[in-house]
């Protein structure tokens, strides 16, 4: 029964942040539009756009290969395992073991790696140009997450989420410098790592601008709505990232009752409203940055994980 219990759970898990992913960017964009005093798209048109998509005929190119029609699949899978691991409501899952930051690094990493090959199958000017901006902004944004994971390691003892995550809850941990500087570099991370704004703006195709929409122009049909989810379930990863790391509050512990869950769901949720909320302000309050200057931003990431180490490192008590 405590087995069958535990992978009732980590279905739960799974089947949370796939349902919540188009949600939390409809309500971005709902944000957005209030704050520019639009009406804007209803909260579940990501929703109707997903179903609309998988209801259109598949068009490709004559140049696609075959590795062009499975890249979809292969990026979504990646995506949700490593947005089913980190930990939303509860501590401890049947999969926590492998829920280790560096493993959800590879993963993110290796669906980057697929979707630029995708950029580059077709032969296309607008793919080349998106996977090349795509691979010089992981170049420079996987080092700083890698600086900032073993700030987190070196405080918590452990790469592993659900340890860092109780961690992260307990009263010893108090008020740290080098957290301060982590948490600022991770934000500068997931923006970049999620093509917002500055770095780059989702709503537009523009030739000079665009970076992850040049990648996928050649998609269509069910291959699309496939990119488009992966793309939101990253979203809600980043954002459940963190809200476990550096807001703790409401996970329970594992070995909780099952009916004490709903308030962990219930603080989740509350915790994806106010990330939205803030996206939403901080990319109608900021203009996107030039393409050449992308380098500077995530430059100063990089210093501040390589910070967050080095202050660690003198001082463990920082």
């Amino acid at each position: 029964m405590v087995l069958i219990r535990d992978f009732a759970i980590q279905g739960a898990q799974m089947l949370l942040v796939l349902a919540l992913a188009p949600l939390l960017t409809g309500f971005v964009r709902k944000v957005k539009a209030h704050l520019l005093r639009r009406q804007g798209p209803r909260l579940i048109q990501p929703y109707l756009d997903l179903f609309r998509l998988t209801r259109k005929e598949v068009v490709l190119a004559q140049s696609a290969s075959w590795l062009f029609r499975v890249i979809p699949y292969l990026v979504f899978a990646a995506t949700w395992v490593a947005a089913s691991l980190v930990p939303t409501f509860r501590t401890g899952l049947l999969f926590s073991w492998s829920a280790d930051l560096i493993a959800i690094i590879a993963l993110l990493g290796s669906s980057r790696f697929f979707l630029a090959l995708a950029g580059l199958d077709v032969g296309t000017s607008f793919g080349g140009i998106g996977s090349s901006r795509e691979v010089m902004i992981a170049s420079l944004a996987e080092p700083a997450m890698i600086m900032i994971v073993f700030t987190l390691a070196l405080i918590a003892g452990s790469t592993q989420l659900s340890t860092m995550t109780e961690f992260m809850a307990s009263p010893q941990v108090g008020l740290r410098v080098s957290l301060g500087l982590g948490v600022v570099g991770l934000v500068m991370v997931a923006i970049a790592e999620n093509g917002r704004i500055p770095v780059d703006n989702p709503a537009t195709h523009l030739e000079l601008t665009m970076v992850h929409e040049a990648m996928v122009l050649e998609y269509s049909g069910r291959h699309l709505a496939l990119i488009e989810l992966a793309s939101s379930l990253k979203l809600i990863l980043y954002v459940s990232l963190l809200a476990c790391l550096f807001a703790p509050w409401g996970i329970e512990a594992a070995g909780a009752a099952v009916p004490t869950l709903a308030l962990g769901i219930a603080a989740y949720v509350g915790k994806l409203a106010v990330g939205g909320l803030l996206l939403g302000l901080f990319e109608t309050s900021i203009a996107k940055m030039r393409v050449f200057r992308v380098p500077e931003f995530l430059g100063v990431a990089l210093m501040l994980g390589l910070l967050a180490t080095l202050l660690r490192f003198v001082s463990g008590s920082f």
